[in-house]
């Protein structure tokens, strides 16, 4: 399922950049358990919130997507 693994990527590379999801979605101005709930794949998130994640995370919309 594409939100499961987009969560899992996005969680990949929060965790490489050595932030909590509380500290990163503070960062990215998002409420945490909004946050939390993307990375555990259960939101059908919006892209111009995927877009916000990108951008937090320095990384282009289809590095995000890589993989997938």
């Amino acid at each position: 399922m594409i939100t499961a693994d987009l969560g899992k990527r996005i969680r990949e590379l929060r965790q490489q950049t050595g932030l909590s999801q509380e500290k990163f979605a503070l960062k990215i101005g998002m409420d945490r358990t909004y946050f939390a709930s993307v990375e555990a794949g259960k939101r059908n998130i919006a892209i111009v919130n995927i877009k916000k994640i990108a951008d937090g995370l320095e990384v282009s919309l289809s590095e995000l997507f890589k993989e997938l």
